[in-house]
């Protein structure tokens, strides 16, 4: 893998802002549609009988 250098005059450092908080809130609400769109269904288990709940 090479190296890249900076051309002259052109800074790659990226500062990030910080988020605001509508921005945190609607991230945080996005995030948990995901989670609950991602969840696995609970898987018990009863004497080689498997019982899937919701």
């Amino acid at each position: 893998m090479g190296l890249i250098r900076e051309p002259k005059n052109v800074d790659f450092t990226v500062q990030s802002k910080p988020w605001s908080e509508i921005e945190l809130r609607d991230f945080r609400k996005l995030m948990n549609q995901i989670k609950a769109k991602n969840a696995k269904p609970k898987v018990k288990i009863l004497t080689g009988k498997k019982k899937v709940t919701a």
